[in-house]
């Protein structure tokens, strides 16, 4: 199972994409994680359903100095590209 989630607040310059790799890995899955140019992260995260819904708990809240505003989910359908390791883009 594949997942995108965007994350909308104050989570650029905070560590946001550390905190999501290190909680990525620890759950065994892979992906990544890139700031977007409006101010929101995109993570894509690909691994078994109990991770991902760690993960997303993980997103709403963020290391200590983010704010976590919103996470929007969608299921990536087409899985097209091999995804073998978390990366920070």
């Amino acid at each position: 199972m594949r997942c995108r989630y965007l994350v909308a607040g104050a989570v650029q310059g905070v560590g946001y994409r550390m905190f999501v790799r290190r909680h990525a890995n620890r759950l065994a899955l892979v992906g990544f994680a890139k700031n977007l140019p409006d101010g929101r992260v995109e993570v894509v995260a690909e691994g078994p359903p109990e991770a991902q819904r760690a993960l997303e708990e993980a997103l709403r809240d963020g290391p200590l100095a983010a704010r976590v505003l919103t996470v929007e989910k969608s299921e990536i359908l087409d899985e097209i590209d091999v995804l073998k390791a978390f990366e920070i883009i």
